[in-house]
């Protein structure tokens, strides 16, 4: 499925062609293609082909459906999917009943005319930046299925550079949004803390998740995003902020947008292709300041203790119980948090208001802020360690070392993919905006992709 979200629903709206016939051409390249990526465990082929006649039934006889008629979706597994357990990546949850309802955004998107097909692999309990599963196996990346397709929401990532999605619904707690977008090469939208609806999701860490979509052009972003929008009394952090719809500030462009690059942290521990990434974006869109932020590293440090903490808390009584059911990896960091003492977490509690009005004093002169997405392209699945600048690092954790500062004051990201002439991976650039200021970082990148800057080919096409 090579078309996108905007053109697809074009086609079904004027009865170019039908629901049905998309639906199944979808779950047709689902079948052909995801036992050799790992993208989906669970195809909802059943339900999806019920909407697709549904929304059929509905044009024959003048209803309209919907900007999203007949659009094909997925959604990482955290989220619940009515008769099919929410896995969350894990062994444990398998013997969870069935969801009797989908979750917010799930309705949201099905109420504009979409039809969702299934559920997506993920790192377990969204602990995790590299698609790998422990129980489901390893979510592919489509352009070299020897590679990691970024996590947590590495499914997601891997069913829309395959095409077999146009564009799938992701969480992001630290960076599962961002750096599946940047292995993979899609555009990710991680909108502010509180802007999309988290209701009938399985959580990691409540204070850091957020949920968005990722998909191969800005204009499916910004559809996918438009259906999901308002608050939502279900979740307590959905914000009672009005949230404008970004298709029409697509075309905007950035005349008047002061762009800056972010230095220091940012121009540190990464291999040379993502710094190359950032300079190519900056001079598309013009930036030529360069941005030092304070005390990143300790802002990442604070991240980590938060997370480990309120994921430890989340799911200790899993681990007294069932601690053989869980992968050794998350396991283990899961007991570490445990241990933490409770005045470390609320030491990085009040180092993260502290931090966060600092940022925020920094668009005072800025309208957006560009760093890398990831510090290098897409490890081999199973790679353990990497060399950043000379020091051997993990992997797991430091996929995340560019994004995590920034989910740790929830600020508003589209990710952008770069593509470098003669690789066959692509890698990400974070187009970081201030709060509630989806629409710049959306036009920054519409900008970009308007002059080939970046693109999201599906695999096989780049």
């Amino acid at each position: 499925m090579t078309q996108g979200a905007a053109q697809i629903a074009a086609d079904v709206r004027s009865q170019a062609t039908s629901a049905r016939a998309v639906t199944e051409e979808a779950l047709a390249r689902i079948a052909r293609l995801n036992p050799g990526l790992g993208a989906f465990t669970a195809v909802t082929a059943e339900r999806a082909l019920a909407r697709a006649d549904r929304v059929d039934a509905d044009l024959a006889t003048g209803i309209d459906p919907g900007p999203l008629a007949g659009v094909p979706f997925a959604v990482k597994n955290l989220f619940d999917v009515a008769g099919i357990a929410t896995l969350a990546g894990s062994r444990i949850n398998r013997d969870l009943p069935p969801a009797r309802q989908d979750a917010a955004l799930v309705s949201r998107l099905e109420a504009a005319g979409a039809i969702l097909v299934g559920a997506l692999n993920m790192g377990e309990y969204a602990y995790d930046f590299t698609g790998e599963n422990a129980h489901d196996g390893p979510s592919r990346n489509p352009h070299a299925p020897d590679h990691m397709s970024g996590g947590s929401s590495g499914g997601s990532g891997s069913a829309v550079a395959a095409g077999m999605v146009p564009f799938a619904l992701c969480s992001d707690t630290n960076g599962s949004i961002r750096v599946p977008a940047s292995l993979c090469g899609l555009f990710g939208l991680k909108p502010t803390y509180g802007r999309l609806s988290r209701a009938r999701t399985f959580p990691f860490v409540s204070s850091l998740d957020h949920l968005g979509p990722v998909a191969r052009s800005t204009q499916d972003l910004a559809l996918a995003y438009d259906a999901m929008r308002g608050h939502d009394a279900a979740d307590p952090a959905s914000a009672e902020i009005d949230a404008p719809a970004l298709a029409p500030e697509l075309e905007s462009g950035i005349a008047g947008l002061r762009i800056g690059t972010l230095g220091g942290y940012f121009a540190s521990s990464a291999r040379p292709e993502a710094f190359e990434a950032v300079t190519r974006v900056a001079a598309a869109l013009g930036a030529r300041q360069t941005v030092e932020l304070p005390d990143v590293a300790a802002a990442r440090g604070a991240a980590y203790l938060i997370t480990m903490a309120e994921g430890a808390a989340l799911h200790m009584d899993r681990l007294r119980e069932r601690h053989a059911d869980f992968d050794p990896d998350v396991r283990d960091r899961l007991l570490a948090g445990a241990m933490i003492p409770g005045a470390w977490v609320a030491k990085a509690q009040k180092l993260r208001r502290h931090w966060r009005e600092r940022v925020l004093s920094y668009f005072e002169k800025h309208d957006l802020l560009l760093a890398p997405a990831t510090p290098c392209r897409a490890p081999r699945i199973g790679e353990r360690t990497m060399v950043l600048d000379g020091k051997e690092m993990a992997v797991r954790p430091n996929l995340g070392i560019f994004t995590q500062p920034i989910s740790f004051i929830g600020l508003p990201v589209v990710c952008v993919p770069v593509w470098t002439q003669g690789e066959t991976l692509p890698i990400g650039v974070q187009i970081i905006a201030p709060p509630w200021r989806e629409d710049l970082a959306i036009r920054a990148a519409r900008h970009l992709e308007l002059a080939g800057a970046v693109r999201a080919p599906v695999a096989g096409e780049a």
